[in-house]
């Protein structure tokens, strides 16, 4: 599979604070990759390079094969960028807004509002087309901006932090969009704070912790790497979670972990059919559960393991370049 995002040892220092330390990625054609890491780990320094915004002190960095530093103006024919805020502005309608994109990128008046038109109805953006932006909800004015940066019809998006400050029913409808353009072949690199985001959208995941990579692959391959399944089980009744708590250690051969506040016991397991046994053993013993489940780490513990640190909010860990 051809790759449409290459980096190798990737270095960016600004004054004694090196915000990368020699990264490399990889990401095929037409697939969603994210990168994760805590508050200055060296995200958006990263895509800011690939963006051909900023120039690396060391290392190469290929899109679509072209090399960021030697091809820039090629590289940016080729991509579009939503950065960590909408940068649209306020003053003109969403339909201006579209038209001047694409009247930058050179655009005949009548291909930019053709292209205008036609971005709005996708991103069912026509009620609100005609209203200055400032007038615009936070949902709106990110579908908007991610709008403006494919009037380019790019083959590479970079997204940063797409989400961040949207209400969970704007970001559900950034996530459909974003399929929706990977499902047409457009190869989409993302940042995000919200590891649900990155579990949900993305085909590989890259984690950068002080501007190292510490880990890469799919969701689940990083979720097996740092630790293995484990049942969850919740009785019914509280009365009952001794007597299951018994029954599963007697199972993994482990006493499980209990969640005081949900009544919820965890014990890893080397057997998934141990689900199964735990199920036949609660049947005899006549206790019902609430919920039971084998389940892999979910990703913020991954991230947790990975790096030390929780989740954070957006990072600001560069001075612009």
């Amino acid at each position: 599979m051809s790759v449409a995002i290459r980096a190798e040892g990737l270095v960016k220092r600004f004054g004694k604070t090196t915000a990368l330390a020699g990264i490399h990625l990889s990401v095929p054609h037409g697939e969603v990759a994210g990168v994760l890491g805590p508050n200055g780990a060296g995200k958006t320094t990263a895509v800011r390079i690939l963006a051909t915004l900023s120039r690396p002190d060391a290392g190469q960095a290929f899109v679509c094969g072209h090399d960021v530093r030697w091809a820039p103006g090629r590289v940016r024919e080729l991509i579009g960028l939503t950065g960590q805020y909408a940068s649209v502005d306020d003053d003109l309608t969403g339909t201006q807004n579209l038209v001047l994109v694409g009247r930058l990128l050179g655009m005949s008046g009548a291909t930019a509002r053709a292209r205008a038109a036609e971005l709005l109805e996708r991103f069912e953006l026509e009620p609100a087309a005609g209203r200055v932006a400032r007038t615009y909800s936070g949902g709106l004015r990110r579908r908007l901006d991610l709008a403006a940066s494919l009037v380019g019809r790019p083959r590479v998006l970079f997204l940063d932090e797409p989400t961040t400050g949207l209400d969970p029913h704007a970001r559900n409808e950034v996530w459909r969009m974003v399929r929706g353009l990977a499902a047409e072949g457009t190869t989409v690199l993302l940042t995000t704070q919200y590891l649900e985001e990155a579990d949900r959208l993305t085909d590989q995941l890259t984690v950068i912790d002080h501007g190292r990579v510490v880990a890469a692959g799919h969701a689940d391959d990083l979720k097996r790497r740092v630790g293995g399944q484990s049942l969850r089980v919740r009785p019914t009744q509280l009365a009952d979670l001794s007597t299951v708590a018994g029954i599963l250690a007697g199972i993994t051969g482990s006493p499980p972990a209990e969640d005081p506040d949900t009544g919820v016991l965890t014990a890893p397991v080397a057997d998934p059919m141990q689900l199964a046994t735990l199920v036949r053993m609660l049947d005899r013993a006549g206790i019902t559960a609430a919920e039971i489940a084998l389940r892999l780490p979910s990703l913020d513990e991954v991230f947790l393991a990975l790096t030390g640190k929780p989740a954070g909010v957006p990072e600001r860990e560069e001075s612009p370049a």
